[in-house]
């Protein structure tokens, strides 16, 4: 079965739009955008998109390539002290001279809808609540929730060790009792270990997950997306390959893409 991103962030995103609707006080989300690289502009285009239609408040505060980083720490100080707004979020990747570490160290963690700050990732690390949740794992798990699929004492296998999927992923998965096993570029047997999986979360950016690495009761959740040599979007998971194979599947694009979109938006309401 075909877990469809795009039904369930529909349904989540017309809730979120109807709670707003009774509410006084709409959150605002202010977003920084460094630079003209394109995909980025496309990214914060449609955040700002969704969130209007939500009823959230948008700005965006845009930056040439060449601004002063102390002039951005400045600003996130600004948009931290103002009682107006209520979520903060910098768009990735930032020029080279400014300190992506500096940059989500300055945010208030209670603004931190990207779960990004030391506070917040620690808090996830040893078992605290954080102000918010990762957007891409939490909207995984909301996925896998919506379709009713058990986590609790699977085995699940993330593959990517990142810190905006793949370590905070691993940690929500054991907050709902799974047996995680983390795999990389330097794993051996990485195709024995996916055919032990009940869930295989895949977040590496290649085409690595095939057809006979996959046992025909697995959760297939591919994050990878990217372009192929004849520029047609596609994940980490071989999909004509797997799909027939695999209980569960994601599609690309249209599974995990619009499950973190709305994702988001839920941590800037709940902000």
């Amino acid at each position: 079965m075909i877990l469809d991103g795009k039904t369930v962030s529909a349904k989540i995103i017309e809730e979120l739009k109807e709670e707003l609707s009774h509410r006084a006080k709409k959150p605002y989300l202010a977003v920084i955008l460094i630079g003209d690289d394109a995909a980025s502009r496309v990214y914060v285009r449609n955040k700002k998109k969704k969130a209007e239609y939500i009823g959230i408040k948008a700005e965006v505060i845009e930056y040439p390539s060449n601004i002063e980083e102390e002039i951005v720490l400045n600003k996130i100080d600004e948009l931290n002290n103002s009682p107006e707004v209520t979520a903060i979020l910098v768009q990735m990747p930032l020029p080279e001279h400014i300190s992506k570490e500096k940059i989500i160290c300055r945010i208030s963690p209670q603004k931190d809808v990207d779960c990004f700050t030391p506070e917040n990732t620690g808090r996830l690390s040893i078992g605290i609540k954080p102000y918010f949740y990762p957007a891409t794992p939490q909207g995984i798990l909301m996925l896998l929730d919506a379709y009713n699929i058990p986590v609790e004492g699977k085995h699940a296998v993330v593959i990517g060790r990142s810190n905006i999927v793949g370590k905070p992923m691993a940690q929500m998965l054991l907050q709902r009792n799974a047996t995680v096993t983390i795999c990389h570029s330097k794993t051996k047997d990485l195709d024995k270990i996916i055919k032990t999986a009940d869930i295989v979360v895949s977040a590496v950016g290649k085409k690595i997950v095939r057809c006979k690495m996959v046992n025909k009761k697995s959760v297939i959740i591919d994050v990878g997306i990217y372009r192929d040599s004849n520029g047609n979007l596609t994940g980490d998971v071989d999909f004509k390959e797997v799909e027939p194979l695999a209980e569960y599947i994601t599609p690309v694009p249209g599974g995990v893409g619009p499950m973190t979109i709305a994702s988001l938006m839920y941590n800037v309401v709940k902000s």
